[in-house]
């Protein structure tokens, strides 16, 4: 979790996981993805100014080389906008205040008994919920912690359909989220056993993929009332960085609305609401 070089890494394994374009593509390429001569010179710089830039050596690009180098890399908005943060000085990190959610957020999504909602902490971990948002994700052995549920979880793969996919988008909405913080000691903590743990994480982690947690379809098989396909849009929570409120929703007159119903009458019925 070093971030001494944290510019190099991120444009190493992006160069690893970019597509040669047709003109550059043969068959006795002996890489995946791009050489370092083929980035420097589809960026304008020199192959020795470029290797600087991998080894650390070069840490400050301009702004232009930093745009040429996203061209080059094929990145995406929010994947250039993250390459510009580490071309920048880090500066000195604050200590990260303890994740705690105002009891207003609770009150408000104790409000809508209807509608599954959860709020995350910095590394998925579940610091709030109201009745369905606890009982959506209820009954497995990580629970309260949507990253290691993903990874680490006997039955996450039973439990997501699609998990695959939802593995790519975790591990990329945590690199998303943690931007070029990575001496935070929650994430370190959380990578460092991911990493021990799972080889599927290993594997993610390596690539330095960001995906924003915004909106999505997500589909759940859930062990009390099956299939569920919902809709959920993440809300940064600007009274507490690094917090996110995720709303889900089904299709209305849906079978995953009467699915909804049914466990929020089960959740209902197995404790009294807050």
């Amino acid at each position: 979790m070093s971030d001494s070089n944290l510019l190099g890494e991120f444009l190493r394994a992006r160069r690893g996981t970019t597509a040669p374009a047709d003109e550059l593509a043969d068959t006795r390429r002996r890489v995946t993805g791009l050489r370092r001569e083929e980035v420097a010179q589809l960026a304008g710089v020199s192959t020795d100014y470029y290797v600087r830039l991998e080894q650390g050596r070069e840490r400050t690009p301009s702004a232009q080389v930093v745009d040429a180098l996203g061209r080059a890399l094929q990145l995406d908005e929010e994947a250039l906008a993250h390459l510009h943060s580490l071309a920048r000085p880090k500066r000195a990190r604050r200590r990260p205040a303890k994740e705690r959610v105002s009891p207003r957020l609770v009150q408000l999504m104790d409000a809508w008994p209807q509608t599954p909602a959860v709020v995350l902490g910095r590394c998925m971990t579940v610091l709030a919920s109201n009745l369905l948002g606890e009982a959506l994700f209820g009954g497995h052995e990580h629970s309260g912690d949507l990253l290691r549920l993903a990874f680490l979880d006997p039955d996450a793969r039973e439990f997501y359909p699609d998990w695959e996919q939802v593995a790519v988008n975790t591990v990329g909405g945590l690199r998303s989220a943690a931007g070029t913080d990575l001496d935070d000691p929650l994430l370190i903590e959380a990578v460092g056993e991911l990493s021990l743990k799972s080889a599927d994480f290993r594997r993610l982690w390596a690539r330095h993929d960001l995906r924003q947690k915004t909106h999505e379809t997500k589909r759940f098989r859930h062990p009390l009332v099956g299939m569920l396909t919902l809709h959920y849009e993440s809300m940064t929570v600007n009274s507490a960085p690094g917090q996110q409120l995720v709303v889900y929703q089904a299709d209305p007159g849906s079978p995953s609305e009467a699915a909804l119903g049914l466990l929020g009458s089960l959740a209902a019925g197995d404790r009294p609401h807050r």
